[in-house]
């Protein structure tokens, strides 16, 4: 199940459960989707995979399987990814 992580790992911007802002790897690194596309290029700084949306869990669904509250950054920020 996805842990739904309420903040992007670049720019701490809050990423609550319904956000359709959310942009997430296949190892559910988290971002926004300006810091994933304008930032970062698309590409995950941390395992090198492609962003996708996060799906959205239904409210009626947080109760019994709530959203993660840890917070993850990255202390030394995000640097915009060089073309390649």
């Amino acid at each position: 199940m996805l842990e739904l992580r309420p903040n992007c790992e670049c720019c701490d911007k809050n990423l609550p459960p319904e956000s359709r802002e959310a942009m997430i790897c296949s190892f559910e690194c988290t971002f926004c989707a300006a810091c994933a596309e304008d930032v970062l290029g698309g590409k995950c700084p941390n395992c090198g995979g492609e962003f996708t949306r996060r799906p959205v869990r239904p409210a009626g669904k947080l109760d019994n399987n709530p959203a993660s509250t840890k917070r993850v950054l990255k202390a030394e920020g995000c640097a915009p990814q060089k073309a390649a």
